[in-house]
């Protein structure tokens, strides 16, 4: 098992701001060519890593979290699931990550449009029963956060009930990862970690950090 560089350790507010720094190269086209040095940043990783921040985002092929935030080889400790869900193995990779390298920062990113929460509200308001039990899995760990919308006006407006929607799964399985892992909470209690949900525009290329955010 790696071990975290001391040397690199930063606090989560600062990891947060170099994420916020590095979306702004990415959505105004100016990136950092520094992070593009794959041979030096190869070479410096080989004995080990020290991500400065553990992003749970979606596979959607659109938001790869290294490009979306101007980030390099070693950077980030990246877990990408279709709708960003939280499951058993996504806590136990953000428990290797933060307990291993120190990572004091959790994000986890959605996006707009984003086709695993359509696909939930689809299958909430037409229930097929020849779904796939692996993506149905999935489908029942989004469900839980949107079911309240459905009670709203919402309901009646689709393009306003998915945007709330993406909001309302990111937050969900960023309180998630807060409250179901007793090595988490007690981190995120302590100060220690911080957890933030966050949602990705595909229209502008600007992250939005909305949930969790320090004050």
């Amino acid at each position: 098992m790696a071990t975290q560089s001391k040397l690199s350790m930063i606090t989560a507010e600062e990891a947060l701001n170099r994420l916020q720094a590095g979306n702004k190269r990415f959505a105004s086209g100016n990136p950092n060519i520094e992070s593009l040095d794959f041979e030096k940043r190869r070479a410096a990783l080989i004995e080990g890593q020290a991500p400065f921040a553990v992003i749970l985002g979606c596979s959607d092929s659109r938001v790869p979290a290294e490009i979306v935030f101007d980030q390099g080889l070693g950077d980030l400790f990246v877990i990408r699931v279709a709708g960003n869900i939280v499951a058993p193995s996504q806590i136990g990779s953000i428990e290797f990550a933060v307990e291993s390298f120190g990572t004091p920062l959790v994000v986890v990113l959605g996006h707009s449009n984003c086709g695993a929460v359509s696909a939930t509200l689809d299958s909430m308001d037409r229930p097929c029963d020849k779904q796939s039990s692996h993506l149905y899995s999935i489908v029942d760990r989004v469900r839980p956060s949107l079911e309240p919308l459905l009670a709203t006006n919402l309901r009646n407006d689709r393009e306003a009930l998915l945007t709330q929607a993406v909001r309302a799964n990111i937050s969900a399985s960023a309180n998630h990862i807060r409250k179901r892992s007793p090595i988490l909470e007690q981190l995120h209690q302590n100060g220690k970690l911080l957890v933030v949900g966050a949602k990705y525009s595909l229209e502008t290329g600007v992250v939005d950090f909305f949930d969790g955010m320090p004050s």
